[in-house]
């Protein structure tokens, strides 16, 4: 495979105007929309392989979030795209101000193995509403859910989206070339690389990385709907989700509580009449991903769950859990809870304050005031008050990291921007001001000084 090739066509194609018109993008997203409902047996079967997931959570996980951002999309891109009349300063009047949109060019986007399709998927849909064409190097761990992505994009004229497979030396191949965007979700590690070989050529940059997401759960919560709604968080794709609950924080005084209720609700989601995890709860992706895993837990320290078999890890719960303990000491990227106990809130966030800022973060409180006071004074990505997960869902909030999180964002209007460089026009008729030509009167002086309200 020819990769240099393949950018070049792709920017002949983006510099013939093709992808401009904004009806053919609405129908290219029409298009994608329809293959994916066509193609959710295959994506079904091919999830199963990889992840042992059901039909229900690819299409809850993966495929619904995809289809709702390509209807946001297709109802607001003519609003998105036309440009915006802005107001202007009284040194330029009589004038008028626009903002015009215009797409990047050829943007490549590089997608992680954990949700291969929704995080494949749904910057394709923020790229080509933008206007742009775009090389899609989906994860390489789920060689089945890649394999999938590709048979159904080839659907699409190969100059406008190019799906490229493959693992570390395919990657090192696309980033050498020159894009006018990149994309990336995933590691810390390779997302450094990536933004070191874009500098090369001053390409733009989205990062989308991960960390160790916390959670609150105040004295004053609702603990049952506190563990029902964490326990589903930290568990849902066994753990490999990037905005997943890392660890838990619980106050001292409701512990035992939320303890016995996680448990409670872990045994009804995850296990059968017989006491048996269910059919489908879903595999670590490989060995290796097992083997890390595993190394951070300790033993002495389980007080439910256990490795079962081969990819299969059961939910696990840790208690009494300290920074000292190695499963703190990166993100866990599996179906492992640790608690930890707190009596003073202050000093929790003090000490959140001197870790590395994370993607996500959850705080459970009944009392809003005070809950939207906490959310203020830790910094993370984005997050929730008294629940997990869901802000993700809302395409009105744009979602992205902070510091080693990651840096930019998408979802809804923000994908379309994400894609789009916006630029800045001054339209003047004939009639001006001009107290810019030289030579300059003390008029002039005088006016300019009375517009920035500076006394003699």
């Amino acid at each position: 495979m020819d990769i240099h090739q393949i950018v070049e066509n792709q920017r002949a194609y983006f510099k013939s105007g093709k992808t401009i018109n904004i009806n053919k993008r609405i129908e290219i997203l029409k298009k994608l929309s329809f293959l994916i409902k066509e193609y959710l047996p295959k994506f079904n079967e091919a999830f199963s392989k990889d992840f042992n997931k059901c039909p229900f959570d690819v299409l809850s996980t993966e495929v619904y979030l995809v289809l709702e951002e390509i209807k946001y999309m297709i109802k607001h891109l003519k609003k998105l795209a036309k440009p915006k009349k802005v107001k202007t300063s009284l040194i330029n009047y009589p004038s008028k101000g626009y903002l015009i949109n215009e797409p990047y060019g050829v943007v490549l986007i590089m997608a992680p193995w954990n949700y291969p399709f929704q995080l494949a998927l749904e910057p394709l849909i923020g790229a080509l509403a933008a206007g742009n064409t775009a090389i899609v190097k989906p994860g390489s761990y789920c060689k089945n859910v890649s394999e999938t992505i590709k048979n159904m994009l080839s659907n699409f004229d190969e100059r406008l989206i190019k799906v490229v497979l493959g693992g570390r030396e395919e990657n090192q191949q696309l980033l050498e070339e020159k894009f006018d965007y990149i994309f990336f979700t995933g590691g810390v590690t390779v997302g450094k690389l990536v933004l070191e070989k874009a500098s090369r050529h001053l390409t733009p940059v989205t990062l989308e990385l991960g960390g160790k997401s916390p959670c609150i759960v105040d004295i004053d919560a609702d603990i049952e709907i506190a563990a029902r709604r964490i326990t589903w968080g930290k568990y849902l794709n066994a753990g490999q989700t990037c905005v997943a609950p890392d660890f838990i924080y619980v106050h001292k005084n409701v512990h035992d509580k939320f303890l016995s209720y996680v448990i409670d609700y872990i045994k009804r989601f995850y296990y059968d009449t017989n006491q048996k995890i269910t059919a489908n709860f879903p595999y670590l992706i490989n060995e290796k991903h097992l083997n890390k895993v595993m190394a951070l837990v300790d033993e002495n320290k389980i007080i439910f769950g256990h490795k079962s078999t081969e990819r299969l890890v059961e939910p696990i719960v840790l208690d009494h859990v300290s920074w000292d303990d190695k499963i703190m000491s990166e993100e866990i990227f599996g179906p492992i809870m640790p608690i930890l106990e707190f009596t003073n809130l202050d000093d929790v966030i003090n000490l959140l304050k001197e870790k590395e800022k994370p993607l996500a973060f959850y705080y459970f409180s009944k009392n809003k005031k005070k809950a939207l006071e906490v959310m203020k004074r830790v910094s993370y990505g984005g997050g929730c008050i008294n629940d997990t997960i869901m802000h993700l869902t809302n395409e009105n909030l744009p979602f992205g990291g902070v510091g080693l999180s990651g840096y930019g964002a998408y979802h809804g209007k923000k994908s379309y921007e994400t894609f789009s460089h916006q630029k800045s026009v001054l339209m003047k008729g004939k009639t001006e001001l001009n107290v810019k030509y030289p030579p300059y009167k003390d008029t002039s002086y005088n006016m300019l000084k009375w517009l920035n309200k500076i006394k003699d």
